[in-house]
């Protein structure tokens, strides 16, 4: 190996065990990743941001924007309200509710399918007294299978149909991607819908995660006593009556910030203390009422709660989310918006950490208590999604026709060859925010930023790779792995490959990597490269085995109430099934 490819097959390997980690969002990772591959000289000066301005960029960022237009327009919740009865049965169920998400995701971005989706699905498990377990990742699922049906369904889609621009001249059009990608889209729908979600453990089905989270008999909540409380005087263990009646149970005692040994069930209540709770949000309230307790309000935060029409909400972290690896505290939520922390649920876990300096990860499910006016707009502030239906946008179900209509009219211009793809989403943007659709103050909130600095990072990387002679290296291995095969067997380990790489890494990183080596094992077997690029398309999206492995996976695992092993016994047999099948099926649209 010369010294450039060794310097990025490790640099690749760290970006690789960072983004497994998980330690630091992988936007940074790739960031810094693109700057040492700058200073070690394998990245040109001139080509440092030439990520930034790459056309799946740049449509990556317009299908966002179009997605917040449509969730903002009620296309979505008309939609839902249609095809949503809580009295089908759970196959039933999956089959509408998951056709609808496979649908949406085809033509928005999927994690944004998914997001409007989730609390339409819970809302429907609590009214028929079932676990959202057995539907959220049947769900999850499908709405990653939708977004490989078409050009803008799916960020590695969009890597694909630039890359082939600029390796072959010609990009893969908006349709391009429906042959294989319905195929496998279907065939995936219907497992989930009648296999896949028997297959969930069977202690995950068989909880009412109706009451788990949304009685939240898992949160850790503080409450602080104020001067006059019946309270004081009396010790922790003398307060089980109370507790216990409310459905809760004071775990815990803090004192000048320090929060003492055990359970502290005998230690004499005092002014100021703060009295820990393991309690739902009905009970914490009524622990709070009965008896003289106050939600907490720290020492040095002046802030206090303004309005004292306060409303709870709880949400969940997603991906990506300002709060992630941040805390209450490090955030200033109290002092800044005069919102407070009052609880973490996460799958069951119990924290020794005080609540508002725990770090936060993607997927947990939060307690958050406000002014009710306020809520909304902090949540859509720290990135949060909330677990009820969607009450944070005033939908202008006037417009609905309008937003859909021009986008539906861009998507035929496009593909007609009219306009090009870019220019067409341009256009529909720009619309969307002319017309109200998407507030100014939204347009950059929807553009999901670490997604657009990780892409633009890793494109460099991905060009320089390919020009050191990396990616020749690499799909010389693979082709030594099957020496002596045809040319279908080497289709489908670059299948599998892909697949288990997307299951650990971002879907977006994988296709920038794999992408190049597709073209290259195609030239060296001298076949059409159409059949490569379209199986690392179809494997970058196929990330069915692990909660990391797609931002969807991510999102439900807290409400769900998953483990991260849950993920792999519906998701194998799936990727299992899309290579069986995808690999016939790319085979007959896309020939050798």
């Amino acid at each position: 190996m010369t010294k450039d490819q060794i310097i990025l097959f490790t640099l690749l390997g760290f970006v690789f065990v960072f983004l497994i980690w998980g330690r630091w969002r992988y936007d940074i990772v790739a960031f810094c990743a693109l700057l040492v591959a700058l200073i070690a000289g394998v990245v040109p000066g001139e080509q440092a941001f030439s990520g930034f301005g790459h056309p799946a960029t740049v449509i990556i960022a317009l299908v966002l924007i179009i997605s917040r237009g449509l969730s903002n327009s009620g296309a979505i919740e008309l939609v839902a309200r249609y095809v949503v009865d809580s009295s089908r049965s759970v196959s039933s169920h999956i089959g509408i509710l998951a056709g609808v998400g496979a649908a949406l995701s085809a033509v928005m971005n999927n994690v944004a399918a998914l997001a409007l989706l989730m609390p339409v699905d819970m809302q429907a498990a609590a009214n028929a007294k079932r676990s959202p377990a057995l539907t959220l990742m049947p769900l999850s699922f499908a709405t990653i299978l939708g977004g490989m049906v078409t050009l803008i369904g799916t960020p590695p889609n969009i890597i694909i149909a630039a890359f082939r621009f600029e390796a072959l001249g010609e990009p893969y059009h908006m349709f391009d991607f429906a042959p294989v990608g319905g195929v496998c889209a279907v065939v995936g729908l219907l497992f989930v819908m009648f296999v896949g979600w028997r297959l969930i453990p069977a202690d995950r089905a068989r909880h009412d995660t109706g009451k788990e989270l949304f009685d939240l008999q898992d949160y850790i909540a503080e409450v602080y006593i104020p001067e006059n409380s019946p309270v004081i005087g009396k010790r922790v263990r003398e307060l089980d009556e109370d507790a216990e009646e409310a459905d809760g149970a004071f775990v815990g005692l803090v004192r000048r910030g320090v929060r003492l040994p055990g359970l502290a069930r005998r230690a004499v209540i005092e002014t100021g203390d703060i009295l820990v709770v393991k309690a739902g949000p009905e009970a914490i309230d009524k622990l709070v009422g009965k008896l003289g307790l106050e939600y907490h309000r720290p020492t040095g935060e002046k802030r206090t709660f303004e309005n004292t029409d306060l409303g709870l909400i709880e949400v969940v972290v997603s991906e990506g989310a300002r709060v992630e690896h941040r805390s209450a505290l490090s955030l200033k939520l109290l002092y800044r918006h005069g919102v407070t922390l009052l609880g973490v649920s996460r799958q069951g876990r119990k924290f020794r950490d005080r609540v508002r300096k725990l770090e936060l990860r993607a997927g947990d499910v939060l307690l958050l208590l406000g002014p009710s006016e306020r809520l909304p707009e902090i949540v859509n502030w720290l990135g949060c999604l909330p677990l009820a239906e969607r009450g944070l946008q005033v939908i202008q179900r006037d417009k609905v026709w309008l937003a859909v209509g021009v986008f539906a009219l861009a998507i035929l211009l496009a593909s007609l060859g009219v306009l090009n793809l870019p220019m067409a989403l341009a256009i529909v943007a720009v619309f969307m925010v002319l017309s109200g659709i998407v507030p100014l103050r939204q347009l950059y909130e929807s553009v999901e930023w670490p997604v657009i600095v990780l892409l633009g990072s890793m494109i460099p990387i991905g060009g320089a790779l390919e020009a050191s002679g990396g990616t020749a290296l690499i799909a010389g291995g693979i082709l030594s792995l099957s020496q002596g095969q045809s040319a279908v067997v080497v289709l489908a380990l670059l299948m599998v490959i892909t697949m288990t790489l997307s299951d650990v890494m971002n879907n977006t990183a994988t296709a920038v990597i794999a992408a190049p080596i597709a073209v290259d094992i195609a030239t060296r077997l001298d076949v059409s490269p159409d059949p490569f690029l379209m199986a690392v398309a179809v494997a970058a999206s196929a990330a069915f085995l692990t909660p990391i492995g797609h931002k969807n996976n991510t999102l439900i695992m807290g409400p769900g109430g998953y483990r991260f092993g849950d993920y792999w016994r519906m998701g194998l047999p799936l990727e299992v099934l899309i290579i069986a099948v995808g690999i016939p099926t790319i085979l007959w649209a896309w020939p050798l």
